[in-house]
Order: C-alpha cells, then sequence, then structure tokens
C-alpha cells in the first residue's frame, strides 16, 4: 500500500499528482517550487527568497509525514541558471548537516513550471 501525503502548509498540487507518497518507510516527495502556500502567489524576489520558500515547503511536506531534513536521503535540485548555484547552494545547504547531508544532483534545466528558478525534490527514509 502507498499512502498519500498531504498538508495544507505547502503548495496544493497544480496536475495530476500529490505532494508525497510514501511506500513503506520511503518518501518520494514532488518536486516543490516557491509558490506561498497561504496566498497562492509565486515568491521570486531574489534567488535566496525563493530557495527558501522551496525548503519551507519541502519542511512542511516532510513533516507532514512524520519526517525532518535528517531523513532525506536523496534530493534532485532543478536550476534555471547554473550561475544561481552558489547562492542556492548556501540556503539548500542551511537546512542540513553537512556530516550527514543525503546525496544530491544539481541539474540545469530549459524551464521550469510557471518559469521558476530553483525546483526541489527529496526522498526520504524512516
Amino acid at each position: 500500500m502507498k499512502k498519500i501525503i498531504f498538508t495544507e502548509k505547502a503548495p496544493a498540487p497544480i496536475g495530476p499528482y500529490n505532494q508525497a507518497v510514501l511506500k513503506g518507510d520511503t518518501l518520494y516527495t514532488s518536486g516543490q517550487i516557491a509558490i506561498n502556500p497561504t496566498t497562492g502567489e509565486l515568491v521570486t524576489a531574489t534567488i535566496e527568497i525563493e530557495t527558501e520558500q522551496v525548503m519551507q515547503n519541502m519542511k512542511a511536506v516532510l513533516e507532514a509525514a512524520g519526517m525532518t531534513f535528517e531523513n532525506v536521503v536523496k534530493t534532485t535540485i532543478f536550476i534555471m541558471d547554473m550561475n544561481d548555484f552558489t547562492k542556492i547552494n548556501t540556503v539548500y545547504g542551511s537546512y542540513f548537516d553537512e556530516k550527514t547531508a543525503p546525496a544530491r544532483e544539481t541539474v540545469q534545466v530549459a524551464c521550469l513550471p510557471k518559469n521558476v528558478n530553483v525546483e526541489i525534490s527529496m526522498i526520504a527514509i524512516l
């Protein structure tokens, strides 16, 4: 059985997918972008603020599944401009202990939903 994870503290899905799916002890999250879950507005004033909103959305999804960033074993970061990597990485890195940080890949893409600059997905294990 799989369990669908949903929280109003993260943006509602904008298509035929869920915020996350828990299968056994493993949580698979959908990518989060910088949508404020309260207003539904994009938060893109700077790449740092945008990344912070993405991580806060992800935190809410993890918490809805009874997890924290300590449970994350793998992340994928999609960015529009690799020149933003250092700024994104600084915000992203503040959510993890460097010694126990998850595996990760970062890829530059041609376009992201709603023309945002960063999207992050995660896999976590209880």
